[in-house]
Order: structure tokens, then sequence, then C-alpha cells
């Protein structure tokens, strides 16, 4: 369903692309000729804890470098069909709002999904700045297909977890070694 948007604008932390990440996009690039894809938490300094959410600003939630997410993100949006030339990938602090404007277009349609208050809190931010949002859709976490987390779990305990990813980040977690990054982060916590 293409809409009259020429740019759209959509966002996540994307600590691990899973399948629930890629319909997000995909639903995103639809609604748009030229989708840009902003990466939330693309460092350290740029994180800080939400009330609404306050485990998404955890080292341990945000293990994957903005350049790890990146390669994740570029390489299952080619894989899945979209055109080069019809996404950027960009960072996206979230958590300050008054700096997205060095990252995005913002006369752009901001594209977001919601599952939860911290959902609606960023809705609400992103319109207190006057910008256009378009809710895809509202749904419970129960619907979610997975998250970031299961997926680091499973690999985190040797099990499988492959379906739950594009084969692109399959691919590439494998190729940067990030499955023993996981596995590392969690022996250490546990040792702590």
């Amino acid at each position: 369903m293409m809409s009259n948007n020429t740019v759209g604008v959509i966002h996540g932390r994307f600590q691990i692309v899973h399948l629930g990440h890629m319909e997000y996009l995909l639903a995103g690039k639809s609604r748009c000729q030229f989708l840009y894809v902003g990466i939330a938490n693309p460092d350290p300094s740029l994180t800080t804890e939400t009330k609404a959410n306050p485990s998404r600003s955890l080292s341990t939630s945000n293990p994957f470098t903005y350049y790890e997410r990146l390669v994740m993100i570029r390489e299952s949006l080619l894989e899945a069909g979209v055109k080069r030339n019809e996404f950027e990938i960009v960072p996206f602090p979230i958590n300050y709002p008054h700096l997205l404007k060095y990252y995005a277009p913002l006369n752009a349609r901001f594209f977001m999904t919601i599952y939860d208050e911290w959902g609606r809190e960023k809705m609400k931010m992103l319109k207190s700045l006057g910008l256009d949002v378009e809710v895809m859709w509202e749904r419970t976490m129960l619907d979610r297909l997975t998250t970031g987390t299961v997926v680091r779990k499973f690999i985190a305990n040797n099990e499988k977890w492959e379906h739950l990813v594009p084969a692109a980040v399959s691919r590439t977690i494998i190729d940067l070694g990030l499955d023993e990054k996981i596995r590392r982060i969690t022996k250490d916590r546990s040792e702590a």
C-alpha cells in the first residue's frame, strides 16, 4: 500500500534484527518511496533510562554497536528485495528528541508501532516536536513475533535461534562473531 508519502522514517534499537523487526521495516517501506531507518541508542552516550521501560537502557540490553546493527538492517532489507537506493540508515537518539533534527528529515512521515507504554511515550515525544506520526498498528506484547531479548537469550544458551531472524542476520551474527560476543557478555554478567 503506497501512500502519497515520498519519505518516511522508522526507528528502533534493533538489538538483533528479528522477524518482527522485518515486518515493521517492510510495512514502513511499503508506505513511502524512500525510508530512513533510525537506530536508537546508537552509542552509550546517547542511551538513557526511560521510566516506561528501564531495561532498554542496560548495557546487557544493548550489546551490539551501531555498525553491527547497521549491517544487520542493511543486509536484511537487501535480502528482502528493497533496493539500496530506497533506504538509508542513520543514528536516531530517541532519548534526546531535540537532536533528531541532526539525523533525520523532520518533514518526513514518522512510522511507528505501539506495544507498550514506551511506544506511547515515544509517540507523544515525536508529536510534541510537530512531526507527522503514523502509528501503523498497536498490539499487545503477547502479539509480538519475538523480541531481541528472547533471541539473545537463545544465542547465549546455545539454543536454536536462527528461525527467529532473517537469513542475512544469521549470517551476519556468525560472520562477525556476534554469537560469541553475546555468550561472553552473558558469561561475564553471570560471574559478576
